[in-house]
């Protein structure tokens, strides 16, 4: 195993010039291998070396969680026709936002079109009372678990900037993702599995791809591992018929050698440092990783749980499922995403448009949530719901809603979160948060704090600067985990 100083890892950033092709080809390839499987390993505390340019892995403080699953829904859903009820929109249907409000400049250029109405039925749930739209009747069912927060709010108008922002911190592309931030900062409790695991729906890639789960500037193993779609996970894990564990062990052994070999000549390559963990946690996984992702050892009553007896449910229950499991066997981070290609971009036909997608996810995520509590997981997993911004409560092509980053809602459940609360609020139409105001950083924030890290405490050494995954901004919210 290669041990990267300070020095080597962070404050070395000259190029390295090939001289012949076969050099140029070499380095060109060094990284393909861990395109796939690097980000597979976050070390744990017992086998981090002094030294090394890895993060102290003991929390700052207790933390409530011990892991997180952030349900990312791409495209930005509507909160004013899921969580967070208008009756003054519905009232001022048809008409233009009233000049109190002032000028509202969205991704299209300055908003004139008039107000549009939400033609969804609400009604008030469980012992606190929440309100919650008939988009959702499934997630309605576990509101007394869940802190509705309506006054989220960000800087990216557009999906690449705002999806950036809420992955990373940042609208600029080449910082770490959140789940790289954690699992830098507190390793894996499983050595056969991946710390940070992604997932995204068929359909559609996420916008800005892998960006959003990279690892930055740090490096390239705490980058977040996909997994594919499908009854396979992933691909070409068994070892292939004829080929024993003794044949496999000799050739791993062989590239482990050729791979030292070219990292004692470049050393600041921390892609190639990724791609050899990658192989070592590969043949570890072959013994775990195959049990960690076969569902089909799930009795009945849970698969439909997830719904994954219908065909509607069927893809995001199998995710949601597949992230119980892997939170169960010590993953520290699962991400995954719903309507991947900006699907709940609704700018027209929102009515069709939030049907089918709330439907698609609505009752697997009531069914991970209500899962991991009857397994007493939900204590120590931290759920996240919630897209890159909202909606505007003005109308786009007179049926449909504009991107909204100035006010939206995110949910939040477990891992030391006060269920049954509603935090913060949007004016009377929905269009900007005005009260407790979380700002992408504050939430960022928060959830690191549950993970027992500290925003401003956690950092990395990037060219000679102190780098903190907020970027030097943001604050624990207490009423989060108080009421």
């Amino acid at each position: 195993m290669i041990n990267f100083t300070q020095n080597d890892c962070l404050m070395n950033n000259h190029n390295i010039t090939p001289r012949t092709r076969r050099e140029f080809l070499t380095q060109s390839g060094s990284g393909f291998g861990a395109l796939a499987l690097a980000g597979l390993l976050a070390e744990s505390s017992s086998r981090l070396e002094s030294g090394t340019a890895f993060a102290n892995p003991v929390p700052h403080f207790a933390p409530t969680a011990k892991s997180v699953i952030f349900l990312f829904m791409e495209g930005g859903p509507s909160h004013l026709d899921t969580f967070d009820p208008k009756p003054e929109l519905n009232r001022l249907a048809g008409q233009h936002l009233p000049e109190s409000f002032g000028t509202v400049i969205t991704a299209m250029g300055e908003f004139h079109a008039p107000l549009l109405e939400s033609k969804r039925k609400w009604k008030q749930y469980g012992k606190s009372g929440t309100w919650v739209s008939d988009w959702l009747p499934h997630t309605a069912q576990c509101v007394d678990d869940i802190a509705v927060i309506r006054s989220c709010w960000t800087d990216g108008n557009s999906h690449s900037a705002g999806v950036s922002q809420m992955n990373t911190c940042s609208m600029l592309g080449g910082r770490p993702s959140l789940g790289s931030w954690v699992s830098y900062g507190l390793g894996t409790e499983n050595q056969n599995l991946p710390g940070f695991v992604v997932m995204q729906d068929g359909g559609g890639t996420v916008v800005n791809g892998p960006r959003n789960w990279s690892a930055g500037f740090m490096p390239a193993n705490y980058q977040g591992t996909l997994l594919s779609e499908g009854s396979q996970p992933i691909p070409n894990l068994n070892t292939p018929e004829g080929i024993s564990s003794g044949i496999q062990q000799g050739k791993l052994s062989l590239l482990g050698s050729l791979n030292q070999s070219f990292a004692d000549v470049y050393p600041q390559q921390t892609e190639l440092d990724a791609r050899i963990r990658s192989y070592e946690l590969a043949f570890r996984m072959q013994a775990a990783a195959p049990e960690a992702v076969e569902l089909n050892g799930e009795n009945q009553s849970t698969q439909e749980l997830y719904g994954m007896d219908q065909k509607e449910t069927e893809s995001y229950g199998r995710q949601c499922l597949l992230a119980r499991r892997l939170v169960e066997r010590g993953v520290r981070f699962v991400q995954l995403f719903h309507g991947a290609g900006s699907r709940w971009d609704a700018h027209s036909s929102i009515e069709s448009n939030h049907t089918k997608l709330c439907k698609a996810m609505d009752k697997p995520v009531a069914g991970l949530l209500k899962d991991l509590k009857q397994r007493g997981l939900l204590d120590e997993t931290l759920v996240i719901w919630g897209g890159e911004f909202g909606r505007t409560p003005m109308s786009e092509q007179g049926n449909g809603r504009d991107h909204n980053p100035t006010g939206f809602t995110m949910w939040m459940a477990g891992g030391g979160v006060k269920g049954g609360q509603v935090i913060g609020s949007t004016d009377e139409l929905g269009l900007r948060a005005v009260e407790d105001r979380l700002h992408v950083h504050d939430i960022h924030a928060s959830i690191l704090h549950m993970m027992g890290l500290s925003n401003m405490d956690l950092t990395y050494y990037y060219k000679g600067r102190p780098e903190r995954p907020t970027v030097n901004e943001g604050a624990f919210f207490k009423k989060l985990v108080s009421g």
